[in-house]
């Protein structure tokens, strides 16, 4: 018998600040929040294609940022956007958010016609969005 995936059913993000990331995550790119585990302390949210559960990181000392070029780990995620028009729009809305670092605004990808932009969200993870479409 042979098995295969069908896609991405979750995944999960460890955050400095529970409270900031959850509340980008939700009411600035418009997730739901579909759950939480006090206890953990972590956050579920969800758009229509994704889950995502935000896990509150350990305040102490040790707690160390990710760099992406020293690390093993999550390079970025990528969240599609329909067209070049939504995306300018999601950076407008985006680049004056409390606590959002601009890693380049929207700009063609290489010599495609898809255009990105990345951000590093308030505890500091790295997300890129892409319109594939004009």
């Amino acid at each position: 018998m042979s098995y295969s995936t069908s896609g991405i059913d979750h995944f999960g993000l460890t955050v400095k600040d529970l409270t900031a990331s959850s509340n980008f995550f939700i009411n600035c790119l418009g997730f739901e929040k579909v759950g939480e585990r006090p206890e953990y302390p972590a956050v579920f949210v969800a758009d229509s294609a994704v889950m995502i559960t935000l896990w509150q990181a350990k305040d102490d000392a040790e707690t160390l940022d990710f760099d992406r070029q020293h690390h093993v780990g999550l390079h970025h995620l990528a969240f599609r956007v329909q067209n070049h028009e939504q995306l300018d729009q999601l950076f407008a809305k985006i680049k004056n958010w409390q606590a959002i670092k601009i890693e380049f605004a929207p700009e063609n990808l290489g010599t495609t016609e898809a255009r990105h932009f990345m951000i590093y969200e308030p505890s500091g993870n790295r997300i890129e969005f892409i319109s594939r479409n004009a």
